[in-house]
């Protein structure tokens, strides 16, 4: 395994150069370049990753998704594996919400060993955040569906990755404990 880690700096200030405008949901809207680098972080200090094109990928999963990105620009600077897991980890903006989540659940199970990683460390991020530090308009009832959902992608993940699996349903538990 080649040691990237120039890389893998470059794509930590390519992804926080495109999302710098940008603030996560929650109520203390942090900046939401550290939605990204916590995915990262979670696939190599929990899930034990060393693969630099995941990692990198990791960095970058959204991207294409919630900037003006594009595939080419990743392909051209970080190499068309690293696009490709990032490709498979970005919704179609152009469709319903609910049909994007339906879509997460179906797709899940055929992802790539790296897409799985990166989502699993995705979904983590994301339920923590709506469990430790929700947006200020969601109610409990929403908060729940959301980690009910999560559960469902995950689901379609299991086998990928037992330390982020074991540190998710964790992370379940804590949270429907504190939804009681």
């Amino acid at each position: 395994m080649k040691n990237d880690l120039p890389k893998f700096l470059q794509a930590i200030t390519f992804a926080a150069k495109k999302h710098a405008t940008q603030k996560r949901k929650g109520a203390d809207e942090e900046p939401y370049v550290n939605h990204v680098l916590e995915v990262a972080s979670l696939l190599a200090n929990v899930g034990q990753v060393d693969d630099f094109d995941v990692l990198i990928a990791a960095v970058l999963h959204d991207t294409v998704e919630d900037t003006a990105t594009t595939a080419e620009e990743i392909t051209e600077k970080f190499g068309e594996n690293v696009c490709s897991i990032v490709l498979e980890v970005t919704d179609d903006k152009s469709l319903p919400k609910a049909r994007r989540k339906e879509l997460q659940i179906e797709h899940a199970p055929h992802l790539s060993s790296g897409a799985k990683l990166i989502k699993l460390g995705d979904k983590i991020s994301n339920i923590r955040d709506v469990s430790e530090n929700p947006p200020a308009d969601w109610s409990k009832e929403r908060r729940i569906e959301y980690v009910n959902w999560g559960e469902k992608v995950i689901d379609g993940l299991r086998g990928a990755n037992a330390n982020l699996e074991k540190h998710f349903d964790e992370l379940i538990a804590s949270a429907k404990e504190g939804f009681k």
